[in-house]
């Protein structure tokens, strides 16, 4: 293995692997640390749950999946975080970096959320969606981890036990050779931990250029365009192209983001939607059951079903101070991974999900140990 990836939560960590697929690695995405090893690979990821639980867990986790990934000969790790920087003021960010520096004994590592293909672009240090600063794209109302301030140096700032630098973008285009400078000045300042700016996808290749011989960084999965360029290719094996299987499919959102929300509402335009009735589920009067009978009488319209608990940022607040944060969240994450276990057992082959949460959940339900990504064809 060249490259180990600890991933916050389990869409991050197919998120990452397609792009390192599609830039020509061999890529093997595990979810959790499984118990008899890492298979052989070029990119092996570790998908954890690890976003919202609180920062000793999340700690202890990564350094686990560390462990792993230096256990199999990774020789650069790669701390695979949100696009939209989600964390609270605490943590997990920062605490996990942190951590992972002081294990590795790297001097410093470059953070860069970007992935611009998304709309994710990082300058002077804030982060943005779109054209809009990230606290007021929506991720403000975020039911979990509420982004309330675009300054992500200052925001990580608040989490890390480190100095926080920038490395701004008039450096990143001055080349690869500029930001290796720019780097070994701030470690000359004691500075640790460096947010990078990046508009373009050239800007996160020029920084995966410049980090060929840095043992940790942190990023989006924009960061990794850059990367495979930096491992020797001989002798690779690529894998053949993936292909959707046959048989009947079935969407599953849990997402509760106002692009999940927007992306529910144009599928329900012309497809069937189920939408989970969250306090009924709470209180025991709607479950998997009525979720199948409902799919049985949509079965037949030739148009893609979709079952969903996704809820506009008030309905969501609302659940959470009526019955607990935690509670909705267990019961919502338990009822899809339930689902998905039926819907196997009734012979669905292709269930296709939405929400970092939900996609764990469902995968770790199902015991998916590890799955190969190549360049998809689907």
């Amino acid at each position: 293995m060249w490259l180990g990836a600890i991933a916050d939560d389990f869409t991050g960590a197919s998120d990452l692997a397609n792009t390192l697929a599609q830039r020509g690695m061999r890529t093997t995405l595990f979810v959790g640390v499984p118990a008899g090893g890492l298979s052989a690979c070029e990119a092996g990821i570790i998908a954890l749950k690890s976003r919202s639980v609180p920062a000793s867990e999340a700690v202890s986790a990564s350094l686990a999946a560390l462990s792993a990934l230096k256990g199999a000969g990774a020789s650069q790790i790669l701390f695979k975080i949100c696009s939209t920087f989600d964390s609270t003021k605490e943590g997990n960010i920062g605490p996990v970096a942190d951590a992972l520096l002081d294990a590795l004994d790297a001097p410093l590592a470059i953070v860069c959320p970007a992935f611009p293909t998304n709309g994710r672009t990082v300058y002077r240090g804030h982060l943005f969606v779109g054209d809009k600063l990230l606290n007021e794209s929506g991720m403000e109302a975020h039911p979990l981890n509420p982004m309330i301030d675009a300054n992500i140096a200052r925001w990580l700032s608040y989490q890390s036990a480190h100095r926080v630098g920038l490395l701004p973008l008039d450096v990143v285009r001055r080349g690869v050779g500029a930001v290796q400078k720019a780097l070994a000045e701030a470690q000359k300042r004691g500075e640790r931990l460096i947010i990078a700016d990046a508009t373009s996808d050239a800007d996160l290749i020029t920084l995966g250029h410049a980090v060929k011989n840095m043992a940790f960084l942190v990023g989006g999965s924009g960061i990794a365009l850059g990367l495979p360029d930096n491992f020797a290719r001989e002798g690779a094996t690529q894998a053949a192209p993936l292909t959707a299987p046959p048989g009947k499919a079935v969407a599953l959102s849990g997402s509760c983001s106002r692009a999940t929300l927007a992306q529910v509402a144009f599928h329900a335009q012309d497809h069937p939607v189920f939408r989970l009735d969250v306090p009924a589920l709470l209180g025991g009067q709607q479950g998997v059951a009525d979720a199948l009978n409902w799919l049985d009488s949509a079965a037949g319209q030739d148009r893609l079903p979709l079952i969903a608990s996704s809820a506009e940022a008030v309905e969501v607040a609302a659940l959470q101070a009526s019955h607990g944060a935690a509670a909705v969240a267990h019961a919502v994450e338990g009822f899809f991974a339930r689902l998905a276990r039926a819907l196997v057992a009734r012979g669905y082959t292709r269930l296709i999900t939405a929400g970092g949460e939900t996609s764990s959940a469902i995968v770790s339900a199902l015991g998916r140990i590890a799955g190969e990504f190549a360049a998809a064809n689907v």
